[in-house]
């Protein structure tokens, strides 16, 4: 059985984790670390402690109204992309471990469409 990093809990709920294939089990986040547990496979698991944590970036749609996924961003490891039942309620407990300042939108396909096409015209 995998040892939780976390003393205290202050959010578990049921999610999806998109690493390789999706897999859907549980994220606690506490204190200590974020953690994400598959319901299936018990070795299949994720620990990432807030100290690893250097950001996170939120797909955001329709103004706000839906959002539906996000990645924390790891110092050596790379990005670990997740959804939630309730991704704002989420995003709100990791607010309490990550600074508001490391929690960004990420672009919408229209901004990454104009960035293309500036940077075509850039080149030359």
């Amino acid at each position: 059985m995998v040892q939780s990093l976390n003393k205290k809990v202050d959010l578990t709920i049921k999610a999806t984790s998109y690493l390789g294939m999706a897999s859907y089990g549980q994220a606690m986040i506490g204190d200590e670390a974020f953690e994400y547990y598959n319901d299936k496979n018990i070795s299949d698991y994720i620990q990432i402690p807030w100290s690893e944590v250097t950001g996170v970036i939120a797909s955001v749609m329709f103004k706000g109204k839906w959002i539906p996924r996000f990645a924390l961003v790891t110092k050596n490891n790379g990005n670990f992309i997740f959804s939630t039942r309730d991704n704002r309620k989420t995003l709100q407990a990791i607010n309490h471990y990550i600074p508001s300042e490391n929690m960004v939108r990420s672009l919408s396909f229209f901004q990454v469409l104009k960035r293309g096409i500036k940077s075509l015209f850039k080149r030359k």
